[in-house]
C-alpha cells in the first residue's frame, strides 16, 4: 500500500483537475481555431483523475448528489412560512436603516440627478407639465371651434376628443424633454414620473367618461329632480375623488419605487415603501366601503369587504403577488368590465349601422372590449405566475395545469365572442323574416314564396341555433381539455361508444329527436301554422330537439313529442275554402238569392279589410238538397288560410241582412197543432225531435 500523500500535495492535484477540466470547457470560447490539447497533457490529466487516492478525496470533498423526492404538504407549508419570517424580517430591518438609506439615496441624486442644483428634478418636471397643458389648451379651442358647427356631441366623439387631447399632451411634454441630452438617471425619473402622470390623467378621463354613461334623472316633481340631481352630482363626486386617490396612490407609488434602487435604496428599503403606499390604498378601499353612496349595503357585508381587502394587504405583505392579483380580479375585474361594456355599448349606439354589418360591428365592439380587458387581465396573470408555478405543483405537471388553465380562459372568451356573434346573426334574420319586422308598406305586394321562405327560417334557425351551443361548447370543452395536457382522442372514442349504449337505452327519445328532423326536412309544419294531429292541434309557437309546442286557439299550450304526432294536418299551407249551407223556404225566389249572394261576395272582394285574403270570392253554387221544411243553398269562397273565420261571419250578417230587405226567409222548423189529444201531442213531438236532428246536420255540414 501507498503511503497517504500530503494533504497539500492532495490540494495541487485537485486544483490542477479543476484547471484543466476549465480550459477544456472555456477555451473553444476563447478564440476560433485554438490548439487541440496536446495527447500527452490529456493523457496525465486521465491518469490524474484515475488515481484511487485522488478519488477518494474527492468523494469525501464533495457530497453525493441526492435524487430528487417529493415533499410533503408540511415540508412545503413550512418553506413557504420560513420564506415569509425572512420576508417579513428584512422588512423590520429595513426599518432601521432608513436615515442611512436616505442619506445615501440623497448624496446619489445630488452628484448624478440634480448635478448639484437641489431641486433640478422638480423644475424640469413642472416646466414639462407647463408644455403639455398649453399644448392640450390650443388643441382644445381648435376643437371647440369645429365642434360649434354641429351641436350633436355623442359619446363617441366625446371620446375621440379626450384621446386626442390626452395624446397631445404626452407628445409636447415628452418630446419637449426628450429634445436635449439629459444624464441617464435624470432622464430616467422624469419619464417615469411623466408615464405615471399621463396614465393617471387617463385613468379620470375614463371615470368621468362611465360616470357620465349613468342613467339621467328621471321625469317628475320638479323638487325630485332636484333631490335626485344633487344626490348624483354627490356621487360623481365622491367615486372621482376616490378613484382619483387610488389611481394617484398607485400609479406613483409605482414610479417612485421603480427608480428607487437606482438611487441605491436595498430591496427590503423598496418593500417597505411599497408597502406604505399599500396602506394608503387599503384605506382608500375601506373608506369606499364604508361611505359609498346609493343603495345601502349591509354592515355584515361591510365588515367582510373590510376583512377581505386586509386580507389582501396581508398576502402582499407575504409576498404571494400571484394569489394577491387573483383576489384583486374577483373582486374588482367583474366591476371593470362591466364599466367598459358600458362604454363600448354606449359608443356602439352612437354609432349604429343598418344590417348585418351593423349587427356584426355591434357585437364586436361591445363583446370585444370585454374579452379585451379579460385577455389583458389573464396575460398580466400569466406573466406573474410564470416563474410561481412551483407554488401550486412540485413538478411539470403542476406548471402545465396553470398555463393550460390561462390558455383555458382564453378559448372561453373566443368561444363566448363566436356565440354571442352567431346569436346575434341568427336573432337578426329572425326578425328580419318576421311579419312584424317587416315593411307595413310592402306587405301587400310580399310574394308568397318569400313569406314562406321566411315562416321556415323562423322555423329551422331556432333549432340550428341550439344545435350550434352545443357544437360551440363542446370544442371549448375539448380545446381546454387539450390545452391542458388531457388525451381527447380516447374521450371522443369513449364518447361514440357511450353514445351508442344511451341510443339503446332511450330509443324513444332517440325516435323524437329523428322524427323531428325528417318533419323539417319534409316542411310538415312551420312557426306560426295551424297543424292537427289526432287529437292534439293549435297554432305552431317554438322547436326544441324532441317536441313541438302548439298553443290552442281556446288558450291551452301542448307540449307534444315528434314522436307521438303522426299524420299531420296543416290548416296554414296556400289556401282554404269555406263552405256554408243556408236553408230558405219554398217559396222563396232562389235566383234572387244567387245574385244577392254573389253581390254580397263582390263587396267583400273590395272592402280593403279581406281584399288581401280573398282568392276566390263568395259565390253560390246552387241548390244542394230539399229539406223537410227548407230548400239548403251551398255557398263556397276560397281564401288565404286562417282568414276565412271572420270573413264567414261577415258575410252571414251581409246574407242575413240582405234576405230581409228582398223578403227571402231563412227557414226553420215549425209545429201546426190542431187537437187530436195524446196522440197528436206525441206526433207532434216526433216531427219536432225529426226537424231538430235535421237542423243540426246542416248546422255540422256548415
Amino acid at each position: 500500500m501507498r503511503p497517504t500523500p500530503p494533504q497539500n500535495s492532495l490540494w495541487a492535484k485537485a486544483c490542477a483537475i479543476a484547471i484543466t477540466f476549465f480550459v477544456l470547457l472555456v477555451s473553444p470560447v476563447w478564440a476560433q481555431g485554438s490548439p487541440d490539447v496536446p495527447p500527452e497533457k490529456a493523457q496525465r490529466f486521465l491518469d490524474l483523475l484515475n488515481d484511487p487516492e485522488v478519488k477518494a478525496w474527492l468523494e469525501r470533498k464533495i457530497p453525493p448528489a441526492q435524487e430528487p423526492t417529493e415533499g410533503s404538504f408540511a415540508e412545503t407549508l413550512t418553506t413557504w412560512e420560513a420564506a415569509v419570517r425572512d420576508r417579513v424580517g428584512g422588512l423590520g430591518a429595513a426599518i432601521g436603516r432608513i436615515p442611512a438609506e436616505l442619506a445615501t439615496a440623497a448624496d446619489v441624486a445630488a452628484r448624478d440627478v440634480n448635478s448639484g442644483r437641489p431641486g433640478l428634478v422638480v423644475a424640469i418636471f413642472a416646466v414639462l407639465l407647463l408644455v403639455g397643458f398649453g399644448a392640450e389648451w390650443v388643441v382644445r379651442r381648435a376643437l371647440a371651434r369645429v365642434r360649434h358647427a354641429d351641436t350633436a356631441d355623442s359619446t363617441g366623439q366625446a371620446m375621440m376628443r379626450e384621446l386626442v387631447s390626452l395624446l397631445t399632451f404626452a407628445l409636447a411634454s415628452i418630446g419637449s424633454f426628450l429634445a436635449f441630452g439629459w444624464p441617464p438617471l435624470l432622464r430616467r425619473i422624469v419619464l417615469t414620473l411623466l408615464l405615471a402622470f399621463i396614465v393617471f390623467r387617463a385613468v379620470l378621463a375614463v371615470t368621468r367618461l362611465l360616470l357620465a354613461l349613468r342613467p339621467a334623472v328621471e321625469e317628475g316633481d320638479p323638487g325630485d329632480q332636484l333631490s335626485m340631481a344633487a344626490d348624483r352630482a354627490a356621487e360623481q363626486r365622491f367615486w372621482l375623488q376616490h378613484v382619483s386617490a387610488l389611481a394617484g396612490l398607485f400609479l406613483f407609488g409605482w414610479a417612485i419605487t421603480s427608480f428607487m434602487p437606482a438611487l441605491g435604496f436595498s430591496a427590503d428599503m423598496v418593500r417597505l415603501v411599497a408597502l406604505s403606499f399599500g396602506l394608503g390604498l387599503l384605506a382608500v378601499g375601506i373608506d369606499i366601503v364604508w361611505r359609498r353612496p346609493g343603495k345601502p349595503i349591509a354592515l355584515v357585508k361591510k365588515s367582510l369587504l373590510t376583512l377581505y381587502l386586509i386580507v389582501l394587504w396581508l398576502v402582499w405583505v407575504a409576498g404571494a403577488l400571484g394569489l394577491l392579483w387573483v383576489g384583486l380580479y374577483a373582486l374588482l375585474l367583474p366591476r371593470v368590465v362591466r364599466g367598459v361594456g358600458n362604454v363600448a355599448q354606449a359608443f356602439a349606439d352612437g354609432n349604429r349601422r343598418s344590417g348585418v354589418a351593423g349587427v356584426i360591428l355591434n357585437v364586436l365592439i361591445v363583446r370585444g372590449a370585454r374579452a379585451v380587458v379579460i385577455v389583458l387581465a389573464v396575460a398580466w396573470l400569466a406573466y406573474l405566475w410564470r416563474l410561481r408555478a412551483s407554488a401550486f405543483a412540485n413538478d411539470e405537471m403542476g406548471a402545465h395545469i396553470v398555463s393550460g388553465a390561462l390558455n383555458g380562459i382564453i378559448i372561453l372568451i373566443v368561444a363566448d365572442l363566436v356565440w354571442q356573434l352567431s346569436k346575434a346573426l341568427i336573432a337578426h334574420r329572425i326578425e328580419a323574416s318576421s311579419p312584424a319586422g317587416a315593411d307595413p308598406h310592402h306587405a301587400v305586394q310580399a310574394d308568397p314564396h318569400d313569406a314562406a321562405r321566411a315562416a321556415r327560417l323562423r322555423t329551422l334557425l331556432p333549432i340550428f341555433k341550439n344545435a350550434l351551443a352545443v357544437f360551440i361548447g363542446i370544442v371549448a370543452v375539448l380545446s381546454i381539455l387539450a390545452g391542458m395536457g388531457v388525451q381527447i382522442l380516447p374521450l371522443i372514442a369513449g364518447a361514440g361508444v357511450f353514445g351508442v349504449a344511451i341510443g339503446f337505452g332511450s330509443q324513444t327519445l332517440v325516435k323524437d329527436i329523428l322524427s323531428g328532423v325528417f318533419y323539417l326536412m319534409d316542411d310538415a309544419f312551420r312557426v306560426g301554422e295551424y297543424i292537427q294531429s289526432g287529437s292534439y292541434k293549435g297554432t305552431v309557437e317554438s322547436f326544441s330537439l324532441r317536441s313541438v309546442r302548439l298553443r290552442h286557439h281556446r288558450g291551452p299550450v301542448y307540449t307534444v313529442p315528434f314522436g307521438q304526432l303522426g299524420a299531420i294536418q296543416n290548416m296554414s299551407r296556400d289556401w282554404a275554402i269555406d263552405k256554408m249551407t243556408i236553408g230558405v223556404t219554398y217559396d222563396s225566389d232562389v235566383e234572387l238569392a244567387r245574385k244577392l249572394v254573389k253581390k254580397i261576395g263582390q263587396e267583400l272582394a273590395e272592402d280593403p279589410e279581406f281584399a288581401p285574403d280573398i282568392i276566390q270570392p263568395l259565390k253560390m253554387q246552387g241548390i244542394d238538397a230539399f229539406g223537410d221544411f227548407a230548400i239548403q243553398l251551398k255557398m263556397k269562397m276560397m281564401t288565404k288560410p286562417g282568414t276565412q273565420f271572420p270573413m264567414k261571419r261577415r258575410a252571414l250578417m251581409m246574407i242575413k241582412k240582405a234576405f230581409a230587405e228582398n223578403n227571402i226567409k231563412i227557414a226553420f222548423p215549425t209545429v201546426h197543432v190542431e187537437g187530436g189529444g195524446a196522440e197528436a201531442a206525441a206526433a207532434a213531438q216526433q216531427q219536432v225531435a225529426k226537424m231538430n236532428q235535421a237542423a243540426e246536420t246542416a248546422a255540422n255540414q256548415a
